[in-house]
C-alpha cells in the first residue's frame, strides 16, 4: 500500500511539473533569401491602383444587396422569435 501511494505521490508531482512548464516554441521557418535589387539607372515602375471591372462591380453591389436583406431578415425573425417567447411562456 506504502508502494502504491508513493508511486501516485510522485505521479502527481511529475505531471504538475509538466504542467508548469513553458510551451516549446516551434521552429521558425528559414527566411527566403533577399531577392537581388534591380539596377540603380533603372527606373522604377509605379504601380497602378487595382481597379474593378463593371461586372466585378454589378456583382459586389448585388452581393451587398443580398447580404442587406439576408441581415433584414434575420433581424425580423429574431424579433419574432422574442415576440412569441413571452406568449409560449404563459401557456
Amino acid at each position: 500500500m506504502n508502494k502504491i501511494l508513493a508511486t501516485l505521490i510522485a505521479t502527481l508531482f511529475a505531471a504538475g511539473a509538466y504542467a508548469q512548464a513553458p510551451a516549446a516554441t516551434p521552429a521558425k521557418p528559414a527566411t527566403p533569401a533577399v531577392a537581388a535589387a534591380p539596377a540603380a539607372s533603372a527606373p522604377m515602375a509605379k504601380a497602378k491602383p487595382a481597379t474593378m471591372t463593371k461586372e466585378e462591380k454589378a456583382a459586389a453591389k448585388a452581393a451587398k444587396k443580398e447580404k442587406a436583406a439576408a441581415d433584414k431578415k434575420a433581424k425580423a425573425d429574431a424579433a419574432m422569435t422574442k415576440k412569441a417567447e413571452p406568449v409560449a411562456k404563459k401557456s
